[in-house]
């Protein structure tokens, strides 16, 4: 409560001076930094002292490096150096891996502060507990603030965005990342060097969760508004009419498009709505793509019968198909920038299988950086993915302490 009231009395833009004081002042803290992972999903910036501006000093790697493994397993760590010790901790909000934290702590850590407890490696497990609890109450720090400023951007963007890019960025969801006790949802996205207009979205509601993902044609400015009118129709219908259907959802994109659109313009689709008591799934296909369906380490493709893409044809219907979740399963959703041309080369299935133990934030990010990789860094489509592991139905309350489940997280890529 000390940290969240002090936060709360800063500027936005001070948030991770206050969460310095705090473990100055309360755990005898030689320092800390706060580095948040960039939109590539490849590094941590780190951000420093207010004195060294508002820009991040160091971009650092995740593969590789203690503070990427703790990203990864969502588990705090501690490493000692000659003179002090640093205690590494996930800021994590519901599963939404915002960063990590590293606090610097002075040489043997036998007793800090109140802390102190008796022995070395009790202490240890004490700060790891302390630095945790901090780094959990800074994640809704961060996202609160990132709201009111633009400094956690800043560290997020390792490269410019276009206006498209820019456009593209504001349809998707706040997190990439939630987890539930029924179901962990995430997304990624990595955008062709002329943008292409792909949209991923969802949202939990008490006994639904819908999905969608939208493929919008052509690239740059003309593609993002072309997602930008069927994203926010989608969310209209959607917010408007609590018991609207995923039918009456597409017929108001389709018409959307048909009013606002050119003729020869359309989006294609693929919108899921999940019962959160039983994992029963509705879905509507609107010319998308098929998706995947993996069950005790089996994928299958699930060709679900299309209706016309969005835009296509003013009296277009759209039906509505069904299937049953089992504890256990998970969908991934994908677009044809997936799949097209050089994509091709990456077995989508082979990939599924072997990242069944993988937590869908690591998965969708591994599989986009594995297709952009096969094309040599220059997609000609966007290619973004949307993963849903089904855990449970309603009635159990989410195994966590802080704010992720590390029995979901993925396991550490380093030795022992």
């Amino acid at each position: 409560m000390a940290l969240l009231t002090a936060v709360e009395r800063a500027a936005p833009a001070d948030a991770m001076d206050v969460l310095g004081v705090r473990l100055r002042e309360d755990l005898g803290a030689l320092g800390s930094s706060f580095l948040i992972a960039d939109h590539s999903g490849g590094c941590l910036a780190r951000f420093g002292r207010k004195s060294d501006g508002d820009r991040p000093t160091e971009r650092v790697p995740i593969g590789g490096t203690p503070q990427g493994d703790v990203l990864r397993t969502q588990r705090p760590a501690s490493h000692a150096l000659v003179d002090r010790t640093v205690v590494t901790a996930p800021v994590t909000a519901r599963g939404e891996a915002i960063g990590v934290i590293e606090v610097q702590f002075p040489g043997q850590v036998a007793g800090v502060g109140s802390k102190k407890v008796g022995s070395a490696d009790r202490d240890i497990d004490r700060l790891l507990y302390e630095v945790g609890a901090a780094a959990h109450v800074f994640a809704y720090a961060v996202v609160l603030n990132r709201r009111y400023t633009d400094q956690f951007e800043w560290g997020r963007r390792s490269t410019p965005f276009q206006l498209a890019a820019e456009v593209q960025r504001r349809l998707l969801p706040d997190s990439f990342t939630c987890e539930a006790a029924q179901a962990t949802i995430a997304g990624w996205m990595e955008p062709a060097a002329m943008v292409g207009g792909d949209t991923f979205d969802y949202t939990f509601g008490r006994t639904t969760l819908d999905l969608s993902l939208t493929d919008a044609m052509g690239h740059g400015l003309a593609a993002a508004l072309l997602a930008t009118l069927v994203v926010n129709s989608l969310r209209n219908v959607r917010r408007e009419q609590a018991d609207a259907d995923l039918a009456s959802m597409a017929l108001r994109a389709n018409a959307v498009m048909n009013r606002y659109a050119s003729p020869e313009q359309f989006v294609t689709g693929l919108l899921l709505r999940v019962d959160l008591p039983d994992g029963a799934v509705s879905a509507v296909n609107a010319g998308h793509v098929p998706f995947y369906w993996v069950r005790d380490g089996r994928v299958r493709y699930v060709r679900c019968p299309a209706d016309p893409p969005f835009g296509i044809f003013p009296d277009s219907s759209y039906a509505i198909r069904h299937l049953q979740l089992r504890p256990g399963d998970r969908l991934l959703l994908v677009t044809d920038g997936m799949i097209d041309r050089n994509a091709i080369r990456v077995d989508l299935p082979a990939v599924l299988t072997a990242g069944v133990h993988l937590h869908p934030r690591e998965l969708v990010q591994d599989m986009t950086r594995l297709v952009r990789d096969a094309c040599n860094d220059q997609l000609d489509d966007d290619a973004t993915v949307l993963c849903l592991d089904w855990h449970r139905g309603s009635g159990l309350e989410r195994s966590v302490a802080s704010g992720a489940d590390p029995s979901l997280a993925s396991a550490s890529l380093r030795r022992p």
